[in-house]
């Protein structure tokens, strides 16, 4: 070697040495990401309400599900849930700041918090992220629909057998329960409701008392200091750290006990495939609280079962389609619908008498029953709004009929659902909204809340998300995909849009139903 080479050769070598040993070399070495592949017999994506139905009977009946959910399994983890006023870490799905529908003014660290948005051009859907999904960050209404209602949105389901039988079930197994008349009456936490129902009767509007999942012994309890305070410490829509019977401490926690479940958290499915045996791989990552993928999984099963929430299902559904040309119908993301959410709200209410309560208890228990008005049917919360001093505002959530449904599709382009969903799907429940909040200033006096939503409607905020793979639409009469022989729905998806009133305890219902009669037909077999 001459001696240009030689001094080119060694100060590439020592060149070389530095690169190897900075903190820019190290920043820039592909991180090693750990591979796996797993078998199980049957798998459920998600662990929500149909879900943890789904691995609850499997399970009695001797089965072994893997469960994998994306969001953290907060019970082993021990990190507290947030409360609204002083939110932390646990608040928010990644976020920098916080993204609850109201008072977004807290900086975040992004973590694989309680609390996630999608966002889409004229709606945004919350949902939540954690083993127990929805139930760790709702309201907990318990409330079952009108059977007129369900026979008009179920017409081919034996709604006496429902009536009958799945909704006491469903009730008795998310341990549903009623506040106290005399404690409601006494509880300062409760103004809000007592002053919403006072000026709803004074307007001419019913009332109803709205059962609930929180418990309300324990919510006495916390009242005189004997137990930690939770719905009346401001926690709610980041989830309760105590009093809740969220799905963690109920249908999950029996389908544990059994030994048969098993759950990984942090676990996102990224997409499916059909197998030509009709078994399924299912590619997945497991991230890491900061959202960092710290494994590449491949999971293999025989039967699965999609409960990822309505909007996850659909999302999975469609992109293995596009992906992976996984088979999917003509009716997958058809008659999808926000349950007829409609927000809206009252300034200057009861502003002489004390306004709506400096304190307010965050788990609703009132509400306005208009459903058998046939000009303007809904039903509406009486919402808290829990700002730590008095606001004297009265805040509503109506559910309403949907007129005109929407539909979710996919972009290849860009890798992303697509939601077919504008104003004129809302123009009635605008007209709802628009009903009652001048009824009710005409009768007690107020404002429309216009600091609170856009002239005083809030036709953007969606809790209650349904449809896109509709019982016997998309489904068979149990939820089993027309167009697979081992792959079944069992969440909201299954509801056609609209059910009425909040709809967890007939998503329950539903995948009671479901499930028994596929384990009856040998379906898991």
């Amino acid at each position: 070697m001459n001696r240009k080479k030689f001094i080119q050769s060694s100060l590439l070598a020592v060149g070389g040495f530095y690169f190897l040993n900075s903190n820019l070399f190290k920043a820039a070495q592909p991180k090693i990401i750990e591979q796996k592949e797993i078998e199980a017999p049957i798998i459920i994506i998600g662990s929500g309400y149909g879900g943890a139905v789904s691995a609850l009977r499997l399970c009695e009946a001797g089965k072994k599900v893997l469960m994998l959910e994306m969001g953290l399994n907060w019970e082993k983890s021990g990190i507290p849930f947030s409360n609204l006023l002083k939110p932390g870490k646990s608040a928010a799905w990644l976020r920098k700041k916080t993204i609850a529908p109201f008072m977004n003014l807290f900086n975040l660290t992004p973590f694989t918090g309680a609390l996630d948005r999608l966002e889409f051009e004229n709606i945004n859907i919350w949902m939540g992220r954690g083993v127990g999904g929805g139930s760790l960050v709702n309201g907990g209404m318990a409330v079952t629909p009108k059977e007129t209602y369900f026979k008009e949105v179920f017409p081919n389901l034996d709604a006496a057998k429902f009536y009958d039988f799945y909704f006491p079930l469903a009730r008795k197994e998310l341990k549903v329960n009623v506040i106290d008349e005399q404690f409601l009456n006494d509880c300062p936490y409760y103004k809000f409701t007592r002053v919403g129902e006072e000026e709803a009767h004074k307007a001419g509007f019913k009332t109803m008392r709205v059962p609930n999942v929180y418990d309300f012994k324990y919510m006495e309890k916390e009242y005189k200091n004997e137990v930690p305070r939770s719905a009346l410490n401001t926690e709610v829509i980041y989830g309760n750290n105590h009093g809740k019977n969220s799905l963690d401490k109920t249908y999950l926690k029996k389908a544990l006990d059994t030994g048969n479940l098993e759950i990984l958290d942090l676990h996102y499915v990224d997409n499916i495939k059909l197998n030509a045996d009709k078994t399924y791989t299912l590619n997945a990552q497991n991230i890491n609280t900061s959202g960092d993928v710290v494994a590449e999984k491949v999971f293999h099963c025989k039967k699965l079962i999609m409960a990822a929430g309505t909007m996850g299902t659909l999302k999975l559904l469609l992109r293995s389609n596009a992906m992976n040309d996984f088979p999917i119908g003509q009716n997958i993301g058809k008659n999808w619908g926000n349950n007829g959410n409609f927000m809206t709200g009252r300034n200057f209410v009861n502003p002489l008498h004390g306004g709506t309560g400096a304190q307010q208890s965050t788990i609703p228990v009132g509400g306005v029953d208009n459903w058998d008005d046939k000009e303007h049917p809904f039903f509406t919360e009486i919402a808290p709004l829990p700002m730590g001093m008095d606001v004297a505002t009265g805040l509503y959530l109506l559910i309403n009929r949907v007129d005109k449904k929407g539909k979710v599709s996919y972009d290849k382009v860009n890798k992303k659902i697509v939601l077919d969903w504008d104003k004129t799907n809302t123009e009635k429940m605008k007209e709802n909204a628009d009903y009652f909040i001048k009824k009710m200033n005409k009768a007690n006096g107020g404002t429309r809340a216009h600091l609170l939503f856009d002239n005083g409607f809030g036709a953007d905020i969606c809790y209650h998300p349904l449809g896109g793979c509709v019982l016997g639409e998309a489904t068979n009469e149990y939820g089993k995909l027309k167009e697979h022989d081992n792959l079944y729905v069992l969440d909201g998806s299954l509801i056609p849009g609209t059910i009425g009133v909040n709809p967890f305890v007939t998503i329950v219902a539903i995948s009671e139903y479901c499930i028994e009669n596929l384990i009856k037909q040998n379906e898991f077999a």
